[in-house]
Parts: structure tokens; C-alpha cells; sequence
């Protein structure tokens, strides 16, 4: 009896703190907190760079072709290609945001939160250009002799004769911790956890022996390093991006008809919900808004500090040409990955309600979508079980070398094998339990650690500024001058 009293104790108080942390992600996800800042950030530096995600658009695409390459360059301590660092960075970009965090939009905002979600990444464009070429300038050796970047650097430095040395070393193991929490060790759960469900529900495989999978092969890839990683992202991204987008883009085509009364859902939807179906639900603009804008930047993760430690250690003559890849990874992400779940689901019509509740939700509606339509009812449930493995998986990838990086900032290289075993051991857990509680914490940390990036990103806007301006005119390019 006493043994579930204290169960029941421990259920109550883990609701109890789920329901807290959940609180506190409304607002800080919310309409007038990160939704603003980011969204503010990614107009101010749209204006500020006079339109950088237009004017090097095309730049960006050509430099990503390019240095396209299935087997490039090996990394090393030196860093990677130029392609294996914006390989790295779309793993982490496109996971299961891209097919779980599109059907929550879309179910919880409607779907005129597609709308406000491009609106988002547009903006998200800019301040990605700006991660990415600061990110550059503040790249540094640790003590190892690892080319390191990101966040935690450029914070550390660029801004400790603004605010001072005290405060912005502050700031920056703010941020370092927030992160390794965040996406090393909670956020890689929930990816395990995404895969090992999808591979239960579509080959009835235990969660312990997809768990124990996935942590081996993780783990062999952590202690591969840096030049490990870069040779797997370089590889897989590009192949699951163009798997999945051939075969969603043969649904939409099948669905053909559909097309313009699903483009008339997103935009009738956008500003008014309950044109469409959001009668049913009761909501209005402003949730159509707040889940749009807020799944669209956990997607892309523009202005989030996440993928400057990639774009960082990018071997480059310029910045600048790194900063026009953080362009096209969120364009990838955001305007071509993403809106093939939406438009797929859309165009299939598989989104249906029982009064007020949707009769399907998350990952089931973009396997339903596939089933109606190619080879069999049984194939899309196999098909997207799949492409969420490489998805998630390849983002497990991205953040836990994200988690290294801040992990050397704080502790050096003495630090990466109790790091490594720890990212294994949640991977495993991960794939084991329903962890509700767990992406409420991913949320708030992933929330947090905005803060002090979006902080240094306005007080070095104008090294940002500059070096655009200077890479325009043609002039060579000294680290030193910027700093």
C-alpha cells in the first residue's frame, strides 16, 4: 500500500510539473514573448542587410550546388567543407518539426498557421545569415587544437567590451548549459522516442530493441568525432531530403485537384480560422499566429543559436559565404521539407473531426496521407516510419555535436566522454518512455537559451552589417578588423 502511495505521489507531482513547465512555455512561446523577439529580430536584420535572403538567394543556392558532394573533403581538426557544415546544420533543422511539428501546427492553429509559419521563416532567413557569418568571425581553437564556434563563442567575445567581460561570460555558459540540456540530452530523447514509436507502430518492433539500436550506432558515430559526423550528415541528408520530397510531391500531384482549395485553407485561414475549420475548434487569429510562428522557428531553428556551431567550422575564405548557406538551410527546412508534410496532407484531406477533436493527430495523419495513395494502405505507414528514422536521427546527430561544442567551451575535451556515455544513455531511455513531461522541458530550455543569442546577434548587428557590405565591395577579408 505504501509503495503506491508514493507512486501515485510521484505521478501527481510529475503532472503537477508538466502542467508548470507547459505554463510557462504558453508564454514563453507565446504571442508576446520569443514570437515577437524572433520574429523582430529576423525583420530588423531584414531591413538592416537591405533584404540579404532576396538579394543572396540565388548566391546561396549556387555556392550549396556548388560544393555539393557525397564524399568530400574528410574534416577534421581544421573543421569541415563548406557542405558537410550546412549538411550538419539541415540534420538538425529537418527532423520531426518537419512531419510531428507540422501536424501540430496545423491541428492546433489551423491551417492558415502554415501561412504565419513562412511569414517566420522569411524573417528567420536574415537572422540565420547573421548566426552564420558572425558564427565565423568568432571561430576559435580549444585545447585541443578542434576548430570550435558558435554561440557561446561569439557571445563570450564580441561582447565582453559592450556589456563586459563578467556579464558576457555569464550569458554565454547560460547559453552553453541551456543548450547541451536542451538538445543533447532532452531533445534527443524525444527523437528516439518519435523513432521508436513509428518502428513499433509500422514493424512491431519493442521500443527497448530500436532504443538499443539507435544508442550503439549513436555512440559509434559520437566517438568518431567531428570527422565522422561530417561524413554521415553529408550522405544522409541528401538523400532522405530527395526521397521524401519525390514521393510527397507525387501524392500533392495525385491530389492535383486539391490544390487550390488547399491553398485557399492556408490563406482564408491566416486571417480568419473559422473560415475553415476552425468553427469546430474555437480559435482565433492569434492561435493561428502563435502555433505557425512558434513550430515554424522550432523547425528551422533561425535565431535559436543552434545552427552557428556548424556553419562555424566551416572552412571558408569569407563569412559571408557561409552566411548565404544559413539562407538556403532554412529555406530547405522551412519552404520546401516542411510544406511537402503540409501540402501532402492537405491535398489528401486526411484531416477530419469528431466535434471538437481531430479523429487523427501528429505522425499518423502524414502516414495516413501516404497510404491512400501509393502501393498498398500499409506502405505509407512504412514509408514515413522510415524517413522519421533518418530525419530523427540525423538530428540526434547535429545536436548532440551542438552539445559537444558548448561541452568544450565549459570543460574542454576532458569532457566529451562522460558526455558521449550520457547522450547514449538518454537515447536509450528516450525510446522507452512516454515523455510528455520531457518535451515540455525541450520547449522551455530550447526557449531560454534564444535569449542571450538574440542579445549578442543586435549588439554585433553591425559587425554583421559591415562585413557584408566589405564582402560586397570586393575587399579581402581579416578576422581581426571585426573583432
Amino acid at each position: 500500500m505504501r509503495k503506491r502511495s508514493v507512486i501515485a505521489l510521484m505521478e501527481q507531482f510529475l503532472q503537477n510539473l508538466t502542467s508548470l513547465v507547459s505554463s510557462a512555455n504558453g508564454f514563453i512561446w507565446g504571442v508576446y514573448f520569443l514570437i515577437p523577439l524572433l520574429c523582430g529580430t529576423g525583420l530588423f536584420f531584414t531591413i538592416r542587410l537591405g533584404g540579404v535572403q532576396f538579394t543572396k538567394f540565388g548566391a546561396g543556392w549556387k555556392r550549396l550546388f556548388g560544393n555539393f558532394s557525397l564524399s568530400g573533403k574528410e574534416a577534421g581538426k581544421h573543421g569541415m567543407s563548406s557542405f558537410q557544415a550546412v549538411a550538419t546544420a539541415i540534420a538538425a533543422q529537418v527532423g520531426t518539426g518537419n512531419l510531428v511539428g507540422a501536424m501540430t501546427a496545423l491541428i492546433m492553429g489551423g491551417p492558415g498557421a502554415i501561412f504565419w509559419m513562412w511569414l517566420a521563416a522569411l524573417a528567420g532567413m536574415a537572422t540565420n545569415f547573421a548566426e552564420a557569418s558572425i558564427a565565423q568571425i568568432y571561430k576559435t581553437k580549444d585545447d585541443s587544437g578542434q576548430t570550435v564556434g558558435g554561440p557561446a563563442y561569439y557571445i563570450s567575445e564580441g561582447l565582453k567590451n559592450k556589456v563586459g567581460d563578467g556579464f558576457a561570460k555569464f550569458l554565454a555558459g547560460f547559453f552553453a548549459i541551456a543548450i547541451i540540456l536542451a538538445l543533447g540530452f532532452m531533445g534527443n530523447m524525444v527523437q528516439a522516442n518519435s523513432i521508436s514509436d513509428a518502428f513499433q507502430n509500422a514493424f512491431h518492433i519493442p521500443t527497448w530493441v530500436t532504443g538499443a539500436v539507435l544508442a550503439v550506432i549513436a555512440g559509434i558515430i559520437f566517438m568518431g568525432g567531428v570527422k565522422r559526423i561530417a561524413s554521415v550528415t553529408e550522405k544522409v541528408v541528401p538523400i532522405m531530403a530527395i526521397v521524401y520530397i519525390v514521393v510527397g510531391l507525387i501524392v500533392v500531384i495525385i491530389n492535383a485537384a486539391q490544390i487550390p482549395e488547399m491553398f485557399a485553407m492556408i490563406f482564408k485561414g491566416a486571417f480568419n480560422p473559422k473560415a475553415v475549420w476552425g468553427g469546430a475548434l474555437g480559435f482565433g487569429m492569434g492561435r493561428a499566429v502563435r502555433y505557425g510562428v512558434a513550430r515554424g522557428l522550432f523547425s528551422n531553428e533561425a535565431g535559436m543559436g543552434s545552427t552557428p556551431h556548424a556553419h562555424a567550422v566551416a572552412d571558408v575564405k569569407h563569412p559571408v559565404e557561409q552566411g548565404v548557406l544559413g539562407i538556403v538551410a532554412v529555406f530547405i527546412d522551412t519552404f520546401i521539407v516542411l510544406n511537402v508534410t503540409v501540402f501532402t496532407v492537405l491535398s489528401s484531406g486526411v484531416v477530419q473531426f469528431e466535434g471538437s477533436e481531430p479523429t487523427m493527430k501528429g505522425i499518423k495523419l502524414v502516414q495516413e496521407a501516404f497510404s491512400q495513395h501509393l502501393f498498398g494502405s500499409t506502405f505509407g505507414y512504412l514509408f514515413i516510419a522510415v524517413c522519421l528514422l533518418f530525419f530523427a536521427f540525423s538530428t540526434i546527430i547535429g545536436w548532440y555535436y551542438f552539445g559537444e561544442t558548448n561541452i568544450r567551451y565549459l570543460f574542454g575535451t576532458k569532457g566529451l566522454i562522460p558526455y558521449q556515455l550520457l547522450v547514449v544513455i538518454f537515447i536509450f531511455v528516450g525510446s522507452l518512455l512516454k515523455i510528455d513531461l520531457v518535451w515540455e522541458l525541450t520547449d522551455f530550455f530550447n526557449g531560454i537559451m534564444v535569449i542571450p543569442n538574440l542579445i549578442a546577434l543586435l549588439f554585433l548587428s553591425g559587425t554583421v552589417a559591415k562585413i557584408l557590405k566589405d564582402y560586397n565591395k570586393g575587399l579581402p577579408y581579416d578576422a581581426s578588423q571585426y573583432k
